[in-house]
């Protein structure tokens, strides 16, 4: 698309990173002398709220497939918005060090990305109140109302962004209606929103190994003091002799002007680049 062929699975990784959050929860059961007797680990799968409540709805006398085992914990990515508050300049770039300029390797970079809000579901099924207040508590300490999690959304780029998930909204439903054969399940719902990001296509351009820099004599009184000039090639990182270093003090000072007139240089035209790609 546009001339572009890139996937930086980027919205794949937040809805991991969401799993992620959720995925190791446990609940604890305690007999009258408050003794552990039983410890369970809340199921979690990527799925609408509509479909797991149909299946606890299902006949339990037939076979046990046919119904699901609560406590369980279900989550889905619901909406995708652009979050004009969080948007940067489209023209700043983010650059990869390729490291040793000897090798010949390429400056990897990209734009800005763009900022989106990814709103998420998070349903609790429980059969009793106490299940849902322990499930609640091990998860409600940690918003405040936002908790921030650091992922690494573009592994080309060494890319790791901090990624605040807002706590917006809380609330439950009690599904117990009907006769005492009716299966009964509390289910709480928690929604977030997600401050993401999302990236574009790397591009590639070649290190600059040379600039191309000219000077003349300083301007005084309308007039230049002297009409000399003299153009310099300047090469970072590298010493008189075109060997690389990364001498940062060498570099300078093989390439460095030094004048002995009073008035001095002064940049005046012709600055810029080449060597690039």
């Amino acid at each position: 698309m546009f001339g572009h062929k890139f996937y930086h699975q980027s919205l794949r990784k937040y809805i991991i990173l969401m799993g992620t959050l959720f995925n190791d929860i446990y609940i604890e059961r305690k007999n009258s002398s408050g003794n552990i007797i039983q410890t369970i680990k809340c199921p979690l799968t990527y799925a609408p709220r509509e479909k797991v409540t149909a299946r606890l709805e299902q006949n339990p006398s037939l076979t046990e497939q046919q119904s699901i085992l609560l406590p369980r914990i279900s989550f889905e990515m619901t909406t995708l918005m652009y979050d004009p508050a969080r948007k940067l300049n489209t023209m700043n770039t983010w650059k990869k060090d390729p490291g040793d300029a000897a090798t010949g390797a390429k400056i990897k970079h990209m734009y800005q990305p763009v900022p989106y809000d990814i709103s998420f579901d998070l349903n609790l099924y429980t059969r009793y109140a106490e299940d849902a207040t322990q499930i609640l508590e091990q998860i409600l300490p940690f918003f405040t109302p936002e908790f921030t999690a650091t992922i690494d959304l573009v592994s080309e780029m060494g890319t790791k962004v901090d990624v605040p998930i807002v706590l917006e909204s809380l609330s439950s439903q009690d599904t117990y209606e009907g006769d005492f054969e009716t299966r009964r399940a509390l289910i709480w719902n928690l929604g977030f929103r997600m401050k993401a990001y999302l990236y574009g296509p790397i591009r590639e351009s070649g290190m600059i190994r040379t600039a191309n820099v000219g000077f003349t004599g300083q301007y005084a009184n309308g007039s230049y003091a002297n009409t000399r000039s003299t153009a310099v090639k300047v090469k970072p990182g590298l010493l008189a002799n075109g060997s690389p270093t990364t001498n940062a003090a060498a570099s300078v000072s093989a390439n460095t002007i030094n004048s002995t007139d009073d008035y001095g240089y002064i940049i005046d035209f012709e600055d810029y680049f080449d060597g690039g790609t």
